[in-house]
C-alpha cells in the first residue's frame, strides 16, 4: 500500500534540516534511518520539477524544503541487525541483515495528532514464531526475514498494521554517532562487561559525558546487571533522546553531506524516497512532548517457567499501550473497569540536593491518597526540575500526578523504575512547593 503523500514548498530549508532530521532519525535506535535514507536513496525522477530528466541533488532539495507530507498515520517497523551469526543452511553470511535483531521498534507516525510514538520491544520477547514454536522474538528476522518479523509482531501486538519496515545493520550507529561528534550521555553505574558474541569490550565510568561511537554502543548495549535486556532497552531510550539533542545544533549540519555514501550499505528498506521525505516533513512542527516512547509492558520469566529466559508480556496492559499509542482497541480494553488513579504504582527517586526529599514526597502522596506508593535508591544524578516517568505508558496517570504535586514535568518513556505505573525522580524544585 502506496502511503498518501502531497507536495508543498514553503518551508524554509534550516528549519527543515534542524527539525525534520531530528524526527527522522529520532524514530530509531541506530538514529539513521530517516536521514540517511532520505539522503542515499536515488530520487525519482517523478519529483523533478525541471523535467530535465536529472534527479535532483541533494542541494536542490535542501533548497526547496523537502516539501512532501503525509495525509495519515504510519506504522513502521524498525530493526538493528546484529552481525548474522548460527544463519539456517542455505543463508549467506554475507547477507548483513540475516543476523538476529538485536533492537526491534514498532514507530507510529500520526500526521493528525502530530506525535511520533515509539514502542520498544524487548530482545527476548517471548512469542510463537510460525514453524519454529516458542522462541525469542529476535530469531524471527533469522528466518523469515523482514515479512516475517513484520507477521510475528503484528500477531503478538493485537492486529496492529505494519506498513514499511527498516533494518539497519550493525556499523552505522557508531559511524553516525562519530560523524556528530558524539552524544552527550549519563553514566548511571560503572560498566565492565565483555560481550564475547558481538565481540564487544564494555569500560565506562560513570558521570555526564560525550561518547564517541564505540563507547555509545557499549553504553546501549550493556546488559551485565538486574535488568539484563530491559535495562538495555531504557538505555537505548536514552541514546535516541541524547541523539535528538545533538542533531538540534546548527554545528552538525556541515557534518550531514558526509553521511550520504557513508550509510548506503547499512540500510534496508521498502519505503520510497517520497514517502521518507513526507514522513521527514511532519518533524516540522513536532513538538519535545509529541515525541512519546514506551515499552512492551512485561515481566522476565522465572527459571521455574522456563529454562531460557524470556520477556514474557502483560496481555492487559500490553492492549492498553496499544489503545493509547496506536489506537488499536481490544475485547479486554472495551470491557475493562479503570482503577482509580489512586491505585497507581508509584516510585519515588531523589535526585535533588537533599537527602530527605524522597521522603518527604511518599509522605505527601500517601496524605493525597495515594496507598501504593514506595522509596527507591537515589538517582545519582541530581536534577533542577522534577520528572514524572510514565514508565508503562499511563500519560493520563503521569499527568494527574504533576497536578497533584504541583510541579515536574511528564517524561513519556520507560526509563524509570521497571515494577512502576510511574517513576517520580525529585529534583530542587519541590523544595520551592508550599506543602513541604
Amino acid at each position: 500500500m502506496a502511503l498518501s503523500i502531497a507536495s508543498s514548498t514553503h518551508f524554509n530549508p534550516t528549519q527543515w534540516f534542524l527539525r525534520g532530521l531530528t524526527l527522522s532519525l529520532a524514530a530509531t535506535f541506530s538514529a539513521v534511518i530517516g536521514a540517511t535514507v532520505a539522503l542515499t536513496l536515488p530520487l525519482p525522477k517523478a519529483i523533478d520539477p525541471q523535467g530535465d530528466n536529472q534527479p535532483l541533488s541533494i542541494a536542490d532539495l535542501w533548497s526547496r524544503g523537502f516539501g512532501y507530507t503525509i495525509s495519515h498515520p504510519v506504522n513502521i517497523l524498525v530493526m538493528g541487525i546484529d552481525l548474522p551469526l548460527d544463519l539456517p543452511e542455505g543463508q549467506s553470511s554475507d547477507n548483513v541483515f540475516a543476523g538476529r535483531s538485536d533492537t526491534m521498534l514498532l514507530v507510529r507516525i500520526d500526521p493528525t495528532a502530530n506525535t511520533v510514538n515509539v514502542l520498544s520491544i524487548p530482545r527476548d520477547t517471548q512469542v510463537e514464531i510460525p514453524g519454529e514454536g516458542v522462541m525469542k522474538i529476535n530469531h524471527a528476522n533469522v528466518v523469515g526475514g523482514s515479512e516475517l518479523s513484520a507477521e510475528v509482531v503484528s500477531a503478538n501486538l493485537n492486529g496492529v498494521s505494519i506498513d514499511r519496515y527498516v533494518r539497519v545493520s550493525t556499523g552505522a550507529f557508531r559511524e553516525l554517532v562519530d560523524l556528530l561528534g558524539g552524544v552527550r550521555i549519563f553514566v548511571p553505574e560503572r560498566m565492565v562487561y565483555e560481550d564475547q558474541t558481538q565481540k564487544l569490550q564494555i569500560d565506562l565510568y560513570p558521570g555526564w559525558q560525550t561518547l564517541n561511537g564505540e563507547q555509545a554502543e557499549q553504553f546501549a548495549r550493556f546488559r551485565n546487571d538486574a535488568t539484563g535486556d530491559i535495562g538495555r532497552v531504557q538505555r537505548q531510550q536514552q541514546v535516541i533522546r541524547a541523539l535528538r539533542e545533538r542533531l538540534t545544533n546548527p554545528a552538525v549540519l556541515p557534518r550531514i553531506p558526509q553521511a550520504i555514501q557513508l550509510f548506503q550499505k547499512y540500510i534496508d528498506t521498502n519505503l520510497t524516497t517520497e514517502e521518507m521525505l513526507a514522513l521527514a516533513h511532519l518533524g516540522l512542527g513536532l513538538e519535545q512532548n509529541n515525541f512519546r516512547m514506551v515499552l512492551l509492558p512485561g515481566r522476565f520469566s522465572t527459571q521455574d517457567e522456563f529454562i531460557a529466559s524470556y520477556w514474557l508480556i502483560d496481555p492487559g496492559a500490553k492492549d492498553q499501550v496499544m489503545q493509547e499509542y496506536f489506537d488499536i482497541s481490544s475485547v479486554s480494553i472495551l470491557n475493562q473497569e479503570y482503577d482509580s488513579p489512586n491505585d497507581l504504582r508509584i516510585a519515588v527517586q531523589n535526585a535533588s540536593h537533599d537527602p530527605q526529599v524522597g521522603s518527604d514526597v511518599v509522605a505527601y502522596l500517601q496524605d493525597q491518597g495515594f496507598y501504593n506508593v514506595y522509596l527507591i535508591d537515589d538517582w545519582p544524578d541530581q536534577q533542577d526540575q522534577t520528572q514524572i516517568i510514565a514508565q508503562r505508558g499511563d500519560l493520563e496517570g503521569a499527568a494527574f500526578v504533576e497536578s497533584i504535586l504541583g510541579i515536574g514535568q511528564v517524561v513519556p518513556s520507560s526509563t524509570g523504575e521497571l515494577d512502576s505505573d510511574l517513576t517520580i525522580r525529585v529534583g530542587d524544585d519541590w523544595a520551592s512547593q508550599p506543602h513541604i
